[in-house]
C-alpha cells in the first residue's frame, strides 16, 4: 500500500479518534495533525496473550493504547511475574524504556487490542515545533511518577480492603474519564493478576471482594463489577485513588 494513502488513514483516525483528547493535547491545528500524521505509524492489533514488548528489548517508540487493556510486568528474582502496571485505551505504554532506551518489564494485552505506535525520537522532534505536545508527555510522564508513588504508599501502609477499595475506585475513574460506566465494568485481568500488582495473595484478594459483596459495598459476578456504594469505599482510604 503506498505510504500516502497509510498516512492518510493514520490522520482521519488522529483527527476523529474519540481519545485523542487523552492521547494528544487539546487544541492542535489542522496542520499539526498533519504532522502528526506523519510520524505516527500504522495501527496494530494484538491478541489476547501477544506480547507488545519484552524486558531488554531495544526502545523506539510509545504505544497510545486505542482499544484494549494491557498489563506491565517484571520477573521477580524467584522466576515469577510480578504485575506493574495495568493500561487502558487513551493511555500511553512504553515510558519505562525512555531513560535506559530498554525496555525494563513486559508489556502483555489482556484482551485482544489496537495500538497506535509514536517513534520516540521523531515524537521528540515534533515537541520542537508543536510546544504543547512536548508539555503534554512531560504531564503524562509525571502522571506515571505520581502513580508509582502512589503504589509505594498503597502497598506500604494499606490494609487488604483499603487496597482493594483503591484499586476499584481508580479503576472507577479511568473508565469514567473515558466515556465509559463508572460503576458498572468488566475486570480484564484476573485476581492472581490483581493480588500480584496490590501485594496481596489470590485467596486475600477473592475473600475481600466477597467481604465487599456482603456488605453490599459492591456487587460481584464473576469478572463484573457493581460498585453500590462509592462513598463508603472513599471513606475507607486515605486519598489514593488517583494515583493508582
Amino acid at each position: 500500500m503506498p505510504s500516502r494513502t497509510i498516512n492518510n488513514q493514520m490522520k482521519t483516525l488522529c483527527s476523529t479518534c474519540s481519545l485523542r483528547e487523552l492521547c494528544l493535547p487539546s487544541g492542535l491545528m489542522p496542520s499539526e495533525f498533519a504532522q502528526l500524521d506523519a510520524v505516527i505509524r500504522q495501527s496494530r492489533r494484538l491478541k489476547k496473550g501477544e506480547c507488545l514488548f519484552r524486558a531488554g528489548e531495544p526502545f523506539s517508540s510509545l504505544f497510545a493504547i486505542r482499544t484494549g487493556f494491557f498489563k506491565t510486568t517484571i520477573a521477580s528474582q524467584d522466576g515469577r511475574d510480578q504485575v506493574t502496571g495495568f493500561f487502558m485505551s487513551g493511555e500511553l505504554i512504553g515510558m519505562d524504556g525512555i531513560c535506559t532506551h530498554t525496555h525494563s518489564c513486559d508489556a502483555i494485552a489482556l484482551e485482544d487490542g489496537e495500538v497506535c505506535e509514536l517513534p520516540f525520537a521523531n515524537m521528540e522532534e515534533l515537541g520542537k515545533t508543536i510546544p504543547s505536545l512536548q508539555t503534554h508527555f512531560f504531564r503524562l510522564m509525571s502522571r506515571e511518577i505520581v502513580r508509582d508513588q502512589g503504589v509505594m504508599l498503597l502497598l506500604g501502609n494499606m490494609r487488604a480492603e483499603e487496597r482493594l477499595a483503591a484499586f476499584l475506585l481508580n479503576l472507577s475513574t479511568r473508565l469514567h474519564s473515558r466515556g465509559f460506566a463508572a460503576n458498572d465494568f468488566i475486570l480484564r485481568m484476573s485476581r492472581e493478576e490483581i493480588g500480584s500488582y496490590l501485594g496481596l495473595k489470590l485467596e486475600t484478594v477473592s475473600r475481600t471482594l466477597s467481604k465487599f459483596h456482603h456488605e453490599g459495598l459492591i456487587k460481584v459476578d464473576h469478572k463484573h463489577i457493581k460498585i453500590l456504594e462509592p462513598q463508603i469505599l472513599k471513606g475507607m482510604i486515605s486519598g489514593c485513588t488517583h494515583a493508582i
